[in-house]
This record gives C-alpha cells, structure tokens and sequence, in this order.
C-alpha cells in the first residue's frame, strides 16, 4: 500500500487544489480526528478538497489504485464513517462557503459548512431554515440523512427544504439534482445519506426567523420526572407549531441560574423556543412552569444564533460517544415510565436522554416524497451514551443498549439514519420501509459497485 501510494500520490497532488495530507505528515493525526472519540482510523492519504474538481480527482484516484473511500464533512456522525482505514478519505471541511440570496430566499451551502457557518450567515438576513440543535453539526450530514431541530415544527425537515444539489458520482461525474434535473437522484439523498455520491452544494429555502427569538430551560427535579413527562405529553398535542419543547434528563450541568447543590443531581429539563412575536411566546409558555416545583429557569428573548450554540459546551468533540434511537407516534406511560428509571441509572454526567418533539409540518409529507419515511414520527428520542475514560466503554454501552431494549415495545417503527451507530445495519431496511427497494434500484444506478459504502449502506 504503501509503495503504490509512494509512486502514485504524486500525480494525486498535482491535479487536487487543496491539501493531499499522507501518515507522514506532521497535520495527519490532527485531520483525521473526527468528533466521536472511539473512532481511531488511519487512512492511507487524505484528500483535503478545496472545490468540487478536488472531488472527482479522489475518487478516481481511488478507484484506479483499490481503495475504499470515505467522506467526511464535518465528521461530526456517531457512526464514524467519515473516516477509513487504508483508504481515501475525502475531506470536505474546508469548503463552507455560505452564500444567501436574500431576495428569493435562498441559501447555497458547501458541505463542509457547519450549522453555525450557515445559520451566522443566513441570519444576517433573518432568515434560516430548519437544522439540527448543534452548531458544530455539519451541514452535509446532517441534510442527506434528513434533519431537523427547532424549526421542524413550523418548517419541516431539513430536507424538505432542500431545492437542489450539485453531486459528483461514482464515475467523477458532477450533475445537478432537482425536482426537475435527476429527479430520482434528488428524492434518493433526501434521506437516503450518503450512498449515492458526494454533495458539493446544497441549495435551501429560507424562512424569516428572528434574528431574536424566545428560548430557553425550565429545570425541574428529577423526582417530579413522572409528572413532568405526562404534563408535557398533554401540552404538546396542542402547541403551535411556532412553540417547540424538547426534554432532556441528565444530571444537571453547572448552570448559573441553577443552585449549587443542585448541579450533578439528576434532572428534567424543558428546552423550549418559540420563533415568533416575543410577547405572544411568554403566554404560550406559561402553563409550563406550573408542571412541577422547578429549581431555576432562564428563558428569555435572544438571538437565535446563541440559542443554536446553547448546547455546544455539552457535545464538544474528543468525548467518547455511543447512541441509541427510537421514533414514537406517540409516548405512552410505559415509555415514560422507562425513561426515568433508566435515568436514575445513568453510569456517566454525561449520559443523558432526549425527546425531541418533530410533530407538525413533516408529517404532513407523504411517506414516498422522500427516501425519509417515516412521517408519522412526532417524537424522536435519543440515548445519548458521553464519556471520557475508555474504561467506561463497557458499561456506558450497555446501559443505552439495555434502555433501547425496554423502551422498544412502546415506539414506532423504523429508525433515523444520522443517529445510529456503525453496528445497526440490521436496521436499515426498517429506517426505509416501502422506499428501500426504490433505494436500491436508484444505488444500482448511481453506485452499482458500491464505492460509496461508509454509511447506512444501501446494497446495489
């Protein structure tokens, strides 16, 4: 391997822009780190792309000398595909360029653009458009396995905003994919992750959205859970969908307005954003402060930039991270009663477990618009196993496999791609339903060799 990269990489780097980065060189360890730290992968050259051209020239590259390839954006994905052994990894981090048409609201995003790039530059304008909850997420994932966050509710998912993209194929082709350019190309990446080529730009709708919104949490004892949960389930059937409530357990992070003998207990916690008129968002919240005896709360107007950037300091990179996922149609008490006993279990300050509330405009898209199909989900909820010290692999694993187990009775079918781990193939076909088979003749297609097989693969 070595000699034939040694002979071969030359060329490599006179026809790539950016950087071809190989083991020897002193930036490697620090390029091929990705976000989850139990993912340790030595690629054999990294191709750090510095436009869509570099691209093609990987692949290729690739497929002429035999090896696997892997595509990173922001390496942000639990799974760890981003990176390979022995392979070619295609680096996309670099290009972030974000440009907004603020006239027709529009936004034209590189892949290696985190949810923070897109969301400062878009909101220059007020405007945005629905992404994750994170803002080191990289836009590039996040999108092609669906997305969604905050303004799922009002706006749908990420990819039911999604108006087009350039995509470069297994051949080194690029073309253009749209409801109208490629269509059957277009509906397969809405959800259907990264196996049919590599995105070199997105382009989304935008929506007017702040730039100052109301949000925030409401902290209340973890021994209120039970009550706090069902009160929750009631209020949210009726909620516009302008107003988004997330629960979240853990044990409590050292948040100012929390006491100091309140921080490491566990707690329940009510994210909550309303993107509308302030005054009208404090009366939509009210009846929540009345769910329980709360130790502290901070809501209030902000930019909805910060808000994006809220849970950062709890998800920075370098952690070691193991996930568990669930869609419910619905949350029934045995799934709430469930998620508090195994919060009271946690075996790290870091685990934790969220619902995240989706109902509302994605699921009133038909199940076969878009690869994503379960429509009918309104709550996704994540088991998010975080520690440090590998030594803790072995029990953190097992208590988010041993909730995903006890909670799987009470849930709905199917999975959400960009949360499971690279062990879960076995859930891929459920995660599609009745669009997986379009899946695989669209694979055939687009990859029949399967290059593009570093993800929730879908067989040719």
């Amino acid at each position: 391997m070595t000699k034939l990269l040694n002979e071969t990489f030359g060329k490599l780097k006179t026809n790539v822009k950016g950087n071809v980065v190989l083991p020897d060189d002193p930036r490697y360890d620090e390029v091929r780190e990705i976000w989850n730290a139990m993912i340790d992968r030595r690629p054999a050259v990294i191709v750090q792309c510095a436009e869509a051209s570099d691209v093609s020239h990987a692949i290729l590259f690739a497929r002429e000398n035999g090896l696997e390839i892997s595509i990173r954006g922001a390496g942000h994905n639990i799974a760890g595909n981003a990176v390979c052994d022995n392979g070619v990894m295609i680096d996309l981090s670099n290009m972030k360029n974000v440009r907004v048409d603020a006239q027709n609201r529009r936004a034209y995003v590189e892949p290696g653009a985190t949810l923070g790039d897109f969301d400062q530059v878009a909101q220059i304008h007020g405007l945005a458009t629905p992404v994750g909850i994170n803002s080191t997420t990289g836009i590039a994932g996040l999108t092609l396995g669906g997305g969604f966050g905050w303004l799922t509710r009002k706006y749908g998912m990420t990819i039911d905003n999604l108006i087009s993209a350039e995509v470069i194929t297994a051949n080194g082709n690029k073309i253009r994919t749209s409801e109208t350019e490629n269509p059957d190309l277009f509906w397969a990446i809405r959800g259907g992750g990264g196996n049919f080529g590599v995105v070199t730009e997105f382009e989304f709708d935008l929506h007017p959205v702040g730039p100052e919104i109301l949000a925030g949490l409401i902290v209340f004892p973890f021994s209120q859970a039970k009550q706090v949960l069902t009160q929750y389930r009631k209020f949210v059937e009726s909620a516009p969908e302008e107003l988004n409530v997330w629960v979240v357990l853990r044990k409590a992070p050292p948040l100012p307005f929390l006491p100091e003998n309140v921080h490491g207990q566990e707690v329940v916690v009510l994210a909550v954003f309303y993107a509308g008129d302030i005054a009208e968002g404090e009366k939509l919240i009210e009846p929540l402060r009345s769910f329980g005896d709360a130790y502290g709360e901070h809501i209030a107007a902000q930019p909805y930039v910060a808000w994006q950037q809220a849970f950062d300091p709890l998800l920075t990179r370098g952690a070691r991270n193991y996930w568990k996922s669930h869609n419910f149609t619905e949350l029934q008490d045995k799934a709430l009663d469930a998620i508090a006993e195994f919060v009271g279990k946690l075996p790290s300050p870091q685990c934790e477990i969220f619902i995240g509330l989706i109902a509302g405009a994605s699921n009133r898209v038909s199940a076969d618009a878009t690869a994503y199909y379960h429509r009918d989900a309104k709550f996704v909820l994540n088991v998010h196993g975080r520690w440090d010290d590998a030594a803790q692999d072995q029990i953190c694993i097992a208590w988010a496999r041993e909730f995903f187990q006890a909670s799987a009775p009470y849930a709905s079918a199917g999975a959400y791609v960009n949360f499971m781990t690279e062990e879960e193939g076995d859930r891929i076909v459920g995660a599609y339903g009745a669009n997986y088979d379009r899946l695989v003749k669209i694979k055939k297609q687009y990859d029949p060799e399967n290059i593009f097989h570093l993800n929730q693969n879908i067989k040719p």
